[in-house]
């Protein structure tokens, strides 16, 4: 299984718009931050976990010419907002399956109902299956057996997944010990880290290390990364043997 990190930046991307902070301003490739995506691959098949307003330059940067279908974390913009952005797969592959709790398929219908319209639909408009995620309810892929692991953003509900033996979880803040179970001792965990100072709905550095004792992966990946992290490098120099600051377009094998 091979993972590309399509993006590790947090939902407004690093730089920041018109910000003069040092990381903003560093010409370090490592602390460019595109908006938090996956893709996901292996035997023949191609999945992105979420779908944000950097989808396009994305998948141009990866230069990704086939995906099997998109698995939403949650509905914020910043993993969703580039669902328009589908259309050339579409026309090369016909609708592309999605996978999303019933709310986020809800809140989608509302935000693109130009997608999910099933009269009078505007010719060349980007077309979906929709699939819905349950908690507990296992879901297949391909040829895998995906695992939902529910955990809570502030007040939201959202989703991460378990791909035989990597896990992927972003905009964590709280995830109870029956859900930790689910992914104990995976070879390959990416959580998020946004930041050293505590904060409402994400996990900060030392939430994040934590998790990851509790975890126990062979290896483990920060991920939503925020310019208030520090330079990728010094970061990265203070992290345990096991643990790496993920960065855009970084490639790892599971």
């Amino acid at each position: 299984m091979k993972v590309t990190f399509l993006g590790t930046g947090t939902s407004q991307g690093v730089p920041v718009i018109g910000s003069t902070h040092p990381v903003c301003l560093s010409r370090n490739p490592k602390d460019k931050r595109l908006r938090v995506s996956v893709l996901i691959e292996w035997d023949h098949y191609s999945y992105v976990v979420d779908c944000g307003p950097d989808f396009r330059q994305q998948m141009l940067n990866s230069a990704c010419a086939k995906i099997d279908g998109i698995v939403f974390t949650h509905e914020h913009a910043d993993h969703t907002a580039g669902l328009d952005d589908i259309r050339p797969f579409n026309y090369r592959q016909g609708a592309l399956p999605i996978y999303a709790h019933s709310r986020v398929l809800q809140q989608l219908e509302q935000r693109f109902a130009y997608i999910f319209a099933t009269e009078n639909r505007y010719p060349g408009a980007p077309a979906v299956i929709k699939n819905k995620i349950e908690n507990n309810h296992p879901f297949q892929l391909g040829n895998i057996m995906v695992i939902p692991i529910n955990g809570m953003h502030f007040e939201m509900q959202v989703f991460g997944f378990r791909f035989n033996d990597f896990a992927y979880l972003t905009d964590m803040k709280t995830v109870e010990l029956r859900e930790i179970e689910k992914i104990k001792n995976v070879k390959v965990l990416v959580i998020n880290a946004l930041r050293e100072e505590s904060h409402m709905s994400h996990f900060n550095l030392s939430e994040a290390l934590e998790f990851i004792k509790l975890v126990n992966p062979e290896r483990a990946y920060l991920t939503h990364i925020s310019h208030l992290l520090g330079f990728h490098d010094e970061v990265q120099e203070k992290l345990p043997k096991n643990v790496f600051l993920a960065y855009d377009n970084l490639q790892i094998n599971v």
